[in-house]
């Protein structure tokens, strides 16, 4: 790929907060490194794989209005996480987590628990417990 063939279509990949590295052929035949604020496909994609996680966010978030799955699986969600990774990140078992994933668990939670499922999804434990935050929160992507 020549400098003038790297693509920047924007969208997704916006210059100074992400980008893709190219690394392409200049004017005198030596690889250099572009950088590319997108390319119309993969931004197509990506919007699309974002849609799909936004529209099971909220079928999570009406799960955890009926009292059904905890403000974890939601949080969990958003942030492209599955049960693993949450695992991983917080030091806990996996089965611990599936346990609290569900209303009933996540109500007897320690503060330390809290706080640890707090940090691993980049929130405070007074916003991970806020059923009112989830009462109104608006998910959606903003570019």
């Amino acid at each position: 790929m020549k400098i003038n063939e790297v693509p920047q279509d924007g969208a997704f990949l916006i210059e100074g907060r992400m980008s893709d590295l190219y690394y392409v052929v200049d004017d005198k035949g030596h690889y250099t490194k572009v950088l590319s604020k997108g390319w119309a496909p993969k931004n197509d994609a990506i919007r699309l794989a974002w849609e799909r996680i936004y529209e099971k966010a909220e079928e999570i978030r009406q799960q955890i209005l009926s009292g059904i799955l905890s403000p974890i699986a939601l949080y969990m969600e958003l942030n492209v996480m599955d049960v693993n990774i949450l695992a991983s990140y917080t030091g806990l078992s996996r089965r611990r987590v599936r346990k609290h994933l569900k209303m009933k668990g996540f109500r007897k939670l320690t503060p330390e628990l809290v706080q640890t499922y707090a940090g691993a999804l980049n929130l405070t434990p007074d916003e991970l417990m806020d059923m009112e935050r989830i009462r109104g929160i608006e998910i959606r992507h903003e570019n």
